[in-house]
């Protein structure tokens, strides 16, 4: 077997050349169409069995509720959001940044250790294009050598029958999805409200539903892995993100090299051949149509598509498998174990402090949210008793399931207080207005700002304090 270190030099002499153009892009710039073979293997089911549960969740939370709520809702329109049946507004965004962080530092942790492996098992765009999209074309036009037949074929009566069909069913299911999607911004009860209003009578929402579809089924039809090689921003992060130390799908090339073809009986060592027998298959599963064995790729999504194919032709010859594995380079150059490195535990050092702060702040959030601010431009008003009074204008969020009237008392100093139009009246997850006035007796104002404590109650049950400022006059 050829030396490690040349066959290292090889390999990036290789990396060279197919990185000077897209394995999907010919010399005129014109698209390379991608007919991936059908994969089989372990890890094509272990990655099916996980598209099956992501897909019956997706198609699934919409419809399930807690306590009246949506399991999951996104309602930028209304500005509520629901997660896991709590309801979030507006004054919790302080949560929703930190929520965002967290995870934007998880899927960073994520890709320094295990690659992309995010968008070949997790990602809604491989999710249905493997799962759902390339399912239906191999059903109705057969595998990869079927498909490029059909497309060179003149449309005769087969071509047209199984294209027309197709496409009917990708359309279908892009409506699905559009669907889908429009409940989780919306509420599944108002999507069907939508639907039986018909276009007439809710234009707007007809037209979103159209253009929707339209980009759902443009995408998965015609755009297809250029979602994840040209568009995604995801994959431009690899190029810093990754590491020699990151678990990737790679190619072991110090076992690979040299490439040579398999004949019964040969002793591959002693001609100085290694177990790659430049059979292509891992080049033919690809839905994104790169050559693993070049080394780390952007447009790798970690699908491991080419690792049970090239795993198949390892039991064929009698060779042990993983000559294509989840690895690091540097397991394979130096025969390294995975290690946890310094840049790993900073990662996770700053993901756990996020993580906590969030789970924190979710258990101390107030089921309620109270601002009292007094009126703007107005200073203070003297009675005619003599009594001293501010008017403050009051705005409530009841972030519970149940109607609640509330009152309002001056806890300190001493005074009291006047509803303006009578109480607050706060519906299940809504919002209420009001004004009241404070009142107080001259000779308990001591200066001529004061901070007044007010207690916020619902029946005898003080569910909440807010401080806001009186002024008064100085005795």
């Amino acid at each position: 077997m050829a030396d490690v270190k040349d066959i290292y030099q090889e390999q990036e002499s290789a990396e060279e050349t197919f990185r000077d153009h897209l394995s999907t892009v010919d010399k005129e710039g014109k698209r390379v169409w991608v007919y991936p073979k059908k994969p089989r293997g372990k890890y094509t089911n272990y990655r099916s069995l996980v598209s099956y549960l992501l897909l019956l969740f997706l198609f699934g939370a919409p419809l399930i509720k807690i306590d009246g709520q949506p399991f999951l809702l996104f309602n930028i329109f209304e500005r509520k959001f629901v997660i896991f049946g709590q309801v979030f507004w507006p004054q919790d965004f302080f949560l929703f940044v930190i929520g965002m962080l967290a995870s934007l530092v998880f899927i960073i942790l994520f890709t320094v250790v295990f690659g992309r492996i995010f968008c070949g098992w997790i990602c809604p765009q491989t999710i249905f294009m493997e799962g759902v999209f390339r399912k239906i074309e191999y059903w109705i036009e057969g595998d990869y050598m079927a498909q490029r037949k059909l497309d060179k074929q003149p449309w005769d009566k087969e071509k047209i029958t199984k294209k027309t069909v197709k496409h009917i069913l990708f359309i279908l299911v892009s409506v699905l999805i559009m669907h889908t999607f429009m409940a989780y911004l919306v509420g599944v009860d108002e999507v069907w409200n939508i639907i039986d209003e018909g276009p007439g009578e809710n234009t707007a929402g007809f037209i979103a539903m159209v253009v929707f579809t339209g980009l759902f089924y443009g995408v998965f039809s015609k755009m297809r892995e250029q979602v994840c090689t040209t568009i995604c921003p995801y994959g431009r992060l690899q190029g810093v993100l990754l590491d020699k130390q990151s678990v990737v799908v790679a190619y072991d090339h110090v076992r690979g090299e040299e490439r040579g073809k398999f004949r019964k009986g040969e002793d591959r060592e002693e001609v100085g051949k290694g177990d790659c027998i430049d059979c292509k298959q891992c080049v033919y599963v690809c839905p994104t149509g790169i050559d693993i064995r070049n080394g780390t790729q952007l447009e790798c999504v970690n699908c491991t598509a080419c690792i049970d194919a090239c795993d198949s032709i390892m039991d064929r010859i009698g060779k042990p498998r993983g000559l294509v594995r989840y690895a690091s380079e540097e397991n394979i150059a130096e025969n390294k174990p995975f290690r946890f490195t310094a840049r790993m535990k900073a990662y996770t050092g700053v993901l756990i402090v996020l993580v906590g702060v969030l789970i924190t702040l979710l258990l101390v959030r107030s089921d309620f949210e109270t601002t009292i601010m007094r009126t703007p431009g107005m200073l203070y008003q003297e009675r005619e008793d003599g009594m001293i009074t501010n008017l403050y204008q009051v705005k409530m969020v009841n972030k519970t399931n149940n109607v609640m009237d509330v009152r309002f008392e001056l806890i300190e100093p001493k005074g009291e207080i006047q509803m303006v139009g009578g109480k607050i009246n706060l519906a299940e997850q809504g919002i209420g207005e009001g004004a009241f006035f404070i009142i107080m007796n001259p000779k308990d104002i001591e200066k001529m700002s004061t901070m007044a404590t007010i207690g916020v109650y619902s029946g005898d049950e003080l569910i909440e304090t807010v401080e806001t400022k009186f002024l008064g006059p100085t005795n």
